[in-house]
């Protein structure tokens, strides 16, 4: 039986953007978590989550880095930036507080819930929600940088691509489901299978549906206004080749946006066998690019 308008519009969901925030928890010195705040809620799924780490100490609107979790758009957790970080104390997320920014780590439907589109909307209802919310979270959604891992990198590059952020930083992710499996090594990808992690996010096989694979890669959507990117990729990554990373900055140059690629010497995919230090050193230079992409321009100086 059909629901009445009134008894329909008794029964939706609340409005994420005014919903009361849930207290905050203390994950280390100096930074606040809000944990499990829903940003969006979608018919036939759970509600969408993000979580906002936030510095004690600020001087102003914060800069925001969104977040998004890797995991081949089937698995993954917003709650870690990825399992070579698993270890580090304090965590990478509240590093980026301190450092003063605000930072969401978001929640996405995965391929097992919707197909693409469905994830860059989500990403772009997170971005949402950080702008209804701006004043009351002392937040500067202006300047806000997407940053991901794996899948997360592939989102948060389509999200910098198709939406107002200052920058992306992009870890290791695909960037053309076109050509990722010729650049496979040779048996280890068939395009034709429909149970591949690229097929499950567009909903079939990439040999039998091009355009949905042309649709879903960040290269398909570069343009002369993009943002800032910086594309990391490690030379002996075995799950997504180096030559995707290469391909968006190639996109981006010839477009006459600014890129700064940079090949990992050594490390496969997640950063692994990569050594502590080159890590810190990933990560110290993605937060470097952050700064970057949201400082504030001082006013001139007139004498």
């Amino acid at each position: 039986m059909p629901l009445s308008p009134d008894l329909a519009a008794f029964l939706a969901p609340p409005a994420p953007e005014r919903l009361p925030l849930p207290p905050a928890a203390r994950p280390a010195p100096g930074v606040r978590l809000l944990r499990g705040v829903p940003y969006a809620y979608r018919a036939g799924v759970r509600p969408l989550e993000l979580d906002l780490w936030l510095p004690d100490e600020t001087h102003g609107p914060l800069p925001v880095i969104l977040y998004l979790h890797g995991g081949g758009w089937r698995a993954g957790t917003r709650t870690e930036m990825g399992p070579r970080f698993r270890h580090w104390s304090p965590d990478p997320f509240a590093r980026l507080a301190r450092a003063g920014f605000a930072v969401a780590s978001v929640d996405y439907r995965l391929s097992g819930e919707a197909v693409h589109p469905a994830q860059l909307d989500d990403a772009t209802a997170a971005l949402a929600w950080l702008n209804a919310r701006a004043d009351e979270l002392g937040l500067d959604a202006r300047r806000t940088v997407s940053w991901g891992e794996s899948a997360g990198a592939h989102l948060a590059a389509l999200l910098a691509l198709t939406a107002p952020v200052s920058g992306c930083v992009a870890w290791y992710g695909p960037t053309d489901l076109t050509t990722l499996p010729g650049q496979c090594p040779p048996g280890a990808y068939d395009a034709a299978d429909p149970t591949t992690r690229e097929a499950l996010l567009i909903g079939a096989a990439i040999a039998d549906a091009p355009d949905r694979a042309r649709a879903a890669s960040p290269v398909a959507h570069v343009h002369a206004d993009a943002p800032p990117f910086l594309v990391l990729h490690g030379t002996e990554d075995a799950l997504i080749p180096l030559a995707q990373g290469e391909q968006l900055a190639a996109a981006l140059r010839r477009v006459g946006a600014r890129v700064d690629f940079r090949p990992v010497a050594g490390a496969d995919h997640g950063w692994a066998g990569l050594s502590e230090e080159d890590t810190e050193q990933c990560f110290t230079a993605s937060l470097d690019f952050a700064h970057a992409c949201t400082a504030v321009p001082l006013p001139p100086v007139h004498p």
